[in-house]
């Protein structure tokens, strides 16, 4: 007889994010649950022939002043964001290279696209000025895995290094592996979430063509709308999200404050469509049983959902009735997407930072632009403003393109 797992929690030790809501942890969680407006969006440039001209941005940030100009040369945007939440992330936990044994440290960081704005850019170098031109440093520049790789070396972490690739479920599934390498005794603490920056015309005009994106041309602040009735797609964000996590006993041991426990992993694949997800949405619900069983906690125990809630039509209707189906309609849900942009492989990090912030504050972000509730959507929703509430478990939800989908369970510090 297979003798029966035990659970396992990760703590959560700490958390370092870069979003258009704000710069560094502080900033972002102010911004959403203290000041929360979509004030990151802004119309592009080099945007301005499509349909959807705008984009969320971290504008504020000038990462050569952080990193210096000779790593800036190394280091594609996305890698930079990583870098920065790493940093924010070790701090806020209380670690450095003399604090750990380094070969016991792993990072995981998920990214959708990896360095799609020099791909564009040295596309255009090979059609206008040749094959000469073209930079010998595309590949490692732009390779998923330079995130994970590049914080590794900022950090000298020596442990199983790893990029994941599950379009917008990236960050979650990251996560998800950090759990399962602690638990398997792999390393002792992991720095893991996402990282995504992809202004790029030729993702825009693909996206504009699929009809994912919202083309509110003329009030960008207001496209994107998760579970509004008038919603039309959702607008592209760039930021990073990372989180320490730790055995718990390697946390207790050095005294850390623990500022939440992820406490259970769930993965699945609809193996039903390239870009849409199963319509009754079985495939996110097999992988929130999943997780749920791992933490072992049931549909009563949860009081917030931090849900994907990308602003499309489809998906938030299919997520809301699967989160009725599988929890009930008493959870508190938001969609932060609003205020950061759909961030695709990084928002699984972002998110589930601000899933911890919210635990350890007993408090939850609004869904912002949410005017018109859509009633095909029968859940508990959190607009306007943040609200106050006693619960010590939540849940963050993701899917992607090609039926991945993740979900996480995390409960308080």
């Amino acid at each position: 007889m297979t003798a029966a797992r035990k659970p396992f929690s990760a703590a959560v030790t700490g958390i370092g994010l870069v979003t258009a809501a704000g710069v560094g942890t502080k900033a972002t969680w102010h911004a959403v649950t203290e000041d929360p407006s979509p004030s990151g969006v802004r119309h592009r440039p080099e945007l301005t022939d499509l349909p959807c001209d705008f984009m969320y941005g971290a504008d504020d940030l000038d990462t050569t002043a952080v990193l210096g100009v000779a790593a800036i040369r190394l280091l594609d945007r996305f890698a930079q964001l990583a870098v920065i939440a790493a940093r924010e992330a070790m701090a806020d936990a209380g670690l450095d290279a003399t604090t750990w044994d380094s070969t016991r440290v792993a990072v995981v960081i998920g990214s959708a696209h990896g360095g799609l704005p020099f791909y564009d850019e040295q596309h255009t170098a090979l059609l206008e000025r040749g094959a000469r031109r073209v930079s010998p440093k595309l590949a490692p520049l732009t390779v998923i895995n330079s995130a994970a790789s590049n914080v590794a070396m900022d950090l000298g972490a020596q442990g199983p290094s790893l990029g994941v690739a599950t379009a917008c479920s990236s960050g979650t599934v990251a996560l998800g592996t950090a759990h399962q390498l602690l638990r398997s005794g792999a390393c002792d603490i992991a720095i893991a979430g996402g990282a995504e920056s992809v202004c790029s015309r030729l993702l825009i005009a693909s996206a504009c063509q699929m009809k994912a994106v919202s083309t509110r041309r003329d009030d960008p602040a207001a496209a994107c709308r998760p579970f509004d009735a008038d919603r039309d797609g959702f607008v592209v964000g760039e930021g990073a999200g990372l989180l320490v996590l730790e055995r718990p006993e390697h946390a207790r041991a050095r005294g850390a404050t623990i500022r939440a426990n992820l406490a259970g992993y769930g993965a699945s694949s609809d193996a039903y469509a390239a870009v849409a997800p199963d319509p009754e949405g079985r495939g996110i619900e097999r992988a929130l049983r999943t997780a749920m069983a791992d933490a072992e906690v049931t549909g009563a125990d949860i009081g917030h959902v931090n849900a994907h809630g990308t602003s499309t039509v489809v998906n938030d209707r299919i997520e809301a009735t699967m989160l009725r189906r599988v929890i009930g309609t008493h959870p508190l849900v938001t969609s932060t997407k609003a205020m950061t942009g759909h961030t695709l492989g990084a928002a699984g990090g972002i998110e589930t930072a601000l899933t911890a912030l919210a635990l350890e504050a007993q408090l939850v972000p609004p869904t912002v632009n949410l005017d018109t509730p859509d009633p095909r959507i029968p859940m508990e929703i959190v607009r306007r403003e943040a609200r106050s509430a006693r619960f010590d478990c939540a849940v963050k939800t993701s899917l992607g393109f090609g039926g991945h989908n993740a979900a996480l369970v995390l409960t308080r510090g």
